[in-house]
C-alpha cells in the first residue's frame, strides 16, 4: 500500500529537499505538499517532476499561522485521504531577525564560533508581531497552527494496525532559558523562535504521551546549520558572500554545519526508514556531516522534562478551545467581529 506523506513548508529549503529525498527513497509515495503561496508550490511541484515524472504528487493550501486555513485544509485532506503515513511538521518562520553585530564579530574570532554559529545564543533576537487569530506570529505558525492541525487530522493518523509517525523541524536554537510556561506565546521576550522550537521539543513528548497507545509516534529533528532563505534573511547578502568561505573551512572540523538544505534533511529522510515504535521520545535526532561530505543521522538527548511538557500540552488545548470558539463566533457574525 502506498504511503502517504503531507510535508508543511515544503515548497523551499529542507521542505523542499526532504521531498526530492523522499521520492528517490520510495517513487511510489503519495507526497502532499502544504504550502502558503500555492504559486511557489507549483513550481515545487514542476521541478520534483522534472526528476520523478511518475510522482503522485498533489499540492494543499496551508497556511500554519491562521486558524481558518488550517480548518478547511485538514478538512480537503480527510476528503482525499483515507490515512496518513508521515506527517512533516516543518513549515516555520523567523520575522525581522536582529543580530547583535558586536557579540557576531567577537564570537568570529573565539574559540565559541562552533557553539555561536550552531545555536546563535546571545546573537539572535526577532520583532514578533500579532496575527489575524490575535495570536503571536511565530508561536502560531512553528507551534500551535502544527498542533491544531495534529489534532484535526487525528482520525486519519490514529489508525488500526499501522504505525504513523509526526516529524517535528526543531532547531540548536531551540534553548530552555527563552522559553517560559507563563508565557508560551514568548510576548515578553526577544527570541520568539527560540522559544517555539524549544516549545515543539516539549510537546512532541506530550504527543508521545497521548498518542502511542493509538499508534502514532512523534519525533524532533535539528537539521544543523543550513543556508535557506531563512538564514539569508538573518544577514546582509555582501556579509553571506565575505563569510561563506569561512563556514566550508569550519565545516571540516564540526558536523554541525550541515550548510545544504539536502544535508539538513538527513535526519527528516532518515526517520522516514525507521521503524516508528523504536525512536526514542526523549532525543532529538540531528542531521550531521562529516568534514568529507557524508550525511549521517545522530540521536541527542533533549533537555526536557515530563512535567513541563504536560503543562505546556494542556495551556494549547486551553488555547485551541477559546480560538476555535472565537472563529466560529466570527463565521456565524462576521460583523460583530469585522
Amino acid at each position: 500500500m502506498n504511503k502517504v506523506v503531507l510535508v508543511t513548508g515544503a515548497n523551499s529549503g529542507i521542505g523542499l529537499a526532504l521531498c526530492e529525498r523522499l521520492l528517490s527513497q520510495d517513487s511510489q509515495i503519495q507526497l502532499c505538499l502544504a504550502c502558503r503561496n500555492m504559486q511557489r508550490a507549483a513550481a515545487a511541484r514542476s521541478a520534483l517532476l522534472v526528476s520523478h515524472s511518475d510522482a503522485q504528487i498533489a499540492l494543499l493550501h496551508l497556511d500554519v499561522g491562521s486558524i481558518r486555513s488550517i480548518l478547511k485544509a485538514a478538512t480537503e485532506v480527510k476528503q482525499r485521504y483515507n490515512r496518513l503515513d508521515y506527517l512533516y511538521l516543518n513549515a516555520g518562520i523567523m520575522p525581522n531577525p536582529q543580530v547583535d553585530f558586536k557579540a557576531l564579530f567577537k564570537g568570529l574570532f573565539s574559540s565559541n564560533v562552533i557553539h555561536m554559529f550552531a545555536t546563535a545564543e546571545g546573537l539572535l533576537t526577532q520583532q514578533d508581531n500579532v496575527n489575524a487569530d490575535g495570536l503571536q506570529e511565530v508561536f502560531a505558525t512553528n507551534l500551535f497552527g502544527h498542533f491544531v492541525l495534529v489534532r484535526e487530522l487525528e482520525p486519519l493518523l490514529c489508525q488500526p494496525d499501522r504505525a504513523s509517525q509526526l516529524i517535528w523541524t526543531s532547531s540548536s536554537n531551540a534553548r530552555r532559558s527563552a522559553f517560559s510556561l507563563e508565557d508560551i506565546q514568548h510576548l515578553k521576550g526577544a527570541e520568539p523562535y527560540s522559544s517555539s522550537k524549544y516549545a515543539s521539543d516539549l510537546l512532541s513528548l506530550a504527543l508521545n504521551r497521548r498518542y502511542n497507545s493509538q499508534g502514532v509516534f512523534s519525533s524532533v529533528i535539528c537539521p544543523g546549520l543550513v543556508m535557506t532563505n531563512l538564514t539569508y534573511g538573518i544577514l546582509p547578502s555582501f556579509f553571506w558572500t565575505l563569510i561563506m568561505p569561512v563556514m566550508w573551512l569550519i565545516r571540516v572540523f564540526t558536523n554541525t554545519f550541515t550548510l545544504t538544505p539536502y544535508n539538513g534533511a538527513e535526519a527528516l529522510n532518515w526517520l522516514f526508514l525507521q521503524k516508528a515504535e523504536s525512536l526514542d521520545p526523549h532525543a532529538k535526532y540531528h542531521s550531521l556531516t562529516s568534514g568529507f561530505g557524508s550525511n549521517y543521522t545522530q540521536p541527542r538527548k533533549m533537555d526536557i522534562d515530563e512535567d513541563m511538557s504536560e503543562a505546556l500540552y494542556e495551556q494549547l488545548l486551553q488555547l485551541e478551545r477559546k480560538v476555535r470558539k472565537k472563529t466560529e463566533e466570527e463565521e456565524e457574525d462576521p460583523l460583530a467581529h469585522g
